[in-house]
């Protein structure tokens, strides 16, 4: 007899095989749904478990797990068969941008009305979901525009996946996370929403993330790729200021994200307190020493497929030559640096930098992680069991477990022996209704 993994375990056991209709019986009041495959991925375990029955609240968490085989279910409990698939949970992007079109770089942006960012989000959200991602962090947006879908896929208008959404970056005046390339003519008057220049600014504009609905705080510790005016490696941000940034969205109850390139600053943010480094390009030993480790978990979140994908089309998309160049400068060196960190034992999560690359691809950079040392089974847990922990939400997703939301993605093939099965997905399901591809 197999064991069912819910908390009526001591009757179920009490019964008789002649008794097992009733056994379905009692997971049927706390069952919606049951969804069935040849097998699933315990990434905690790191093993398969043979043809699971998963059934499903109404509130679309997983109340029960069982062998198929010996369960009976009742003619009330919807069932979702994906055959001989195995199913993976649903899978955790870190670092999105969701209202960042791949295609349109540089200077292109200024053609469009300020909205038109906002209405692109609403498909690039469905494409990570249809890719697999049920669960995304948006690193920063314009306008609140991942605060705004996060609410409209909440509330039912859209389809598209969870969302913990940052609002405005924040960062120092003339940084990578302020606006940077335009005449003084044609910016606003005062600082840019998200922009300070002391602890007590970044503290204020902490709570002002947060009082508009952020759930994560991003903040830009040093230069950036993509931005104008400044370079990578740049510390943009004292450790005083990451420091009360940090100390302040704790105390709320929030985590931070810091974009990091450069070596300094990711050494800074490292000692701030910070949670996840962003990209760590240029991670020297010492900071590679530093994250392994800091007692409070620190998590490198590092993009080492994009440029693939920037160096290809980013001319013909719009993007100056100049954030070209620093694309090249710092690509290999990110994936060399993420290897050493691997090898050294800092937690990775993944991290895709979506935005920057188009958000259907994202899946592409399982393979990528794999290349650069990682084994498939951890390339899979970074976007998993890892990303649920740090973020803070290991109750609601990142594993396949009573309790936690039924998010699930299928593939026909074996990830653990080819992780390139998550480039394409096959099936996805999230709160245990079936995602029907967007046409």
């Amino acid at each position: 007899m197999h064991t069912f993994k819910f908390a009526a375990l001591a009757s179920l056991l009490a019964c008789t095989a002649a008794a097992q209709p009733a056994w379905a019986d009692a997971v049927e009041p706390a069952a919606q749904t049951v969804i069935t495959a040849a097998r699933y991925l315990d990434v905690a375990s790191g093993k398969y478990v043979e043809h699971p029955a998963i059934f499903v609240g109404a509130d679309g968490r997983i109340s029960a797990i069982a062998d198929a085989r010996t369960v009976r279910w009742g003619a009330g409990v919807r069932h979702i068969d994906m055959g001989a698939r195995t199913l993976v949970p649903g899978l955790i992007d870190m670092h999105v941008h969701l209202d960042s079109p791949a295609d349109i770089g540089g200077w292109r942006g200024l053609e469009y009305t300020d909205s038109f960012f906002a209405m692109t989000a609403v498909s690039n959200g469905r494409a990570m979901l249809d890719a697999g991602f049920t669960t995304v962090r948006n690193v920063g947006s314009a306008n609140r525009n991942d605060i705004g879908l996060m609410q409209a896929i909440d509330q039912g208008y859209v389809i598209g996946p969870r969302i913990v959404g940052a609002g405005h970056a924040l960062g120092s005046t003339g940084g990578h996370c302020d606006t940077t390339g335009l005449p003084p003519s044609m910016e606003k008057p005062g600082k840019a929403e998200g922009v300070g220049d002391t602890p007590d600014e970044l503290r204020y504009q902490v709570r002002r993330q947060r009082k508009y609905g952020a759930t994560v705080i991003k903040v830009c510790a040093t230069g950036g790729v993509f931005s104008h005016n400044t370079e990578p490696g740049q510390q943009q941000l004292t450790e005083a200021e990451l420091t009360a940034i940090a100390d302040e969205a704790h105390m709320w109850g929030l985590r931070v994200a810091a974009h990091a390139h450069g070596a300094a600053g990711i050494k800074t943010a490292i000692r701030s307190g910070i949670d996840t480094i962003e990209h760590a390009s240029l991670v020297d030993d010492e900071g590679i020493k530093l994250a392994a480790a800091r007692p409070r978990p620190v998590w490198f979140s590092m993009d080492i497929y994009n440029t693939d994908y920037t160096q290809a089309e980013g001319k013909k998309n719009g993007v100056l030559e100049d954030n070209l160049r620093k694309d090249r400068e710092i690509g290999q060196l990110k994936r060399d640096n993420f290897r050493k960190a691997y090898k050294a034992g800092v937690r990775m999560v993944f991290g895709s930098d979506a935005g920057v690359m188009p958000h259907g691809l994202v899946g592409r950079q399982f393979n990528t992680m794999v290349t650069y040392g990682m084994t498939p089974l951890d390339a899979i847990r970074a976007a998993t069991l890892n990303a649920a922990q740090a973020l803070g939400k290991e109750g609601d997703v990142g594993q396949i477990a009573v309790g936690r939301y039924a998010d699930l993605v299928a593939v026909d093939g074996d990830p653990l022996a080819n992780v390139r099965e998550l480039e394409s997905v096959d099936g996805v399901i999230k709160g245990g209704v079936v995602i029907e591809r967007a046409r």
